[in-house]
């Protein structure tokens, strides 16, 4: 039905509908499956994309390798003693984040959004947009929907694999659909929704995948939590009418040669960027 952002904007433009109603469709006719049951699956993602973001606000969730975990309840405490530098609700975001991620690292159950490394970006941000715009479970499914569309035109036309392309290809990916999805949520349209997936992939192109010690935690955690501000900061450049000089498809494509640019230190092997300094390659030899 669509492989391009291009396509995508045609389809509803024609069709005067939202991302998330075009991909419904697109999902219902490739998978053979009822609406009903597309919702249904929908809202057990978006169930446990909700636990996660919130288990670890009110309790240490340990990594498996003891390396990481705590910082999101450390976060939740600060932001609820209300004297933030950069306020309660980016603060909030940036806490779900963590929390999704220290599930990740724990072992235990997360959504890959579009991967289990970017798994807090999406869940924070859709959260945070439904409490602060008194939104509902409804308007959160359907942002779920839009995010898997710019999700599959990124995984069609680049890639959504740190391996692959760097951590530009799972956080600014991830952030990329978190920012569309926003922009739905709160009634943006479909441009608007693509000027900020732009945004929120230009923002970090070129970031590294440099996991210390070869594990999905430091600094993955932290990237995951400027993750969700990268796509609120993009959501907010998109709704006042700033728009993207470069178009969407074309974005997609400049972060898959920049991906492709990269050396293979660069890029999960945990043999470049902090995964590569001293204290790196010191807690290497403690964990393995």
């Amino acid at each position: 039905m669509f492989n391009k952002g291009k396509e995508l904007l045609t389809l509803c433009k024609e069709q005067n509908k939202k991302i998330w109603e075009i991909v419904i469709e697109k999902e219902m006719k490739d998978n053979d499956m009822s609406y009903d049951e597309l919702m249904e699956n929908m809202k057990f993602v978006l169930d446990t994309m909700i636990n996660s973001a919130n288990s670890g606000l009110n309790k240490d969730i340990i990594s498996v390798s003891k390396l990481t975990g705590g910082a999101a309840k450390k976060l939740e405490d600060y932001k609820n003693k209300n004297n933030t530098i950069s306020g309660n609700l980016l603060t909030s975001a940036m806490a779900k984040a963590l929390s999704t991620s220290e599930v990740n690292a724990s072992m235990g159950r997360i959504v890959a959004a579009p991967t289990a490394g970017a798994s807090g970006i999406l869940p924070s941000a859709i959260i945070t947009v439904k409490d602060k715009f008194n939104l509902t479970e409804k308007d959160m499914i359907q942002g779920l929907f839009t995010a898997g569309g710019i999700g599959q035109i990124v995984a069609k036309n680049a890639t959504i694999s740190g391996a692959e392309g760097g951590c530009q290809a799972e956080c600014g990916v991830a952030s990329a659909m978190a920012a569309a999805a926003v922009i739905e949520m709160v009634g943006g349209d479909v441009e608007t929704a693509l000027d900020a997936a732009s945004f929120s992939l230009i923002n970090i192109m070129g970031l590294v995948c440099d996991p210390v010690a070869g594990l999905v935690e430091f600094p993955c955690a932290l990237r995951n939590a400027s993750g969700v501000a990268n796509a609120l900061i993009s959501a907010d450049l998109a709704m006042a009418g700033v728009k993207s000089l470069v178009p969407f498809d074309e974005v997609v494509e400049a972060m898959y040669r920049v991906g492709k640019a990269m050396p293979e230190s660069l890029k999960e092997t945990a043999l470049g960027g902090v995964a590569a300094t001293a204290t790196g390659e010191e807690f290497k030899r403690r964990v393995l």
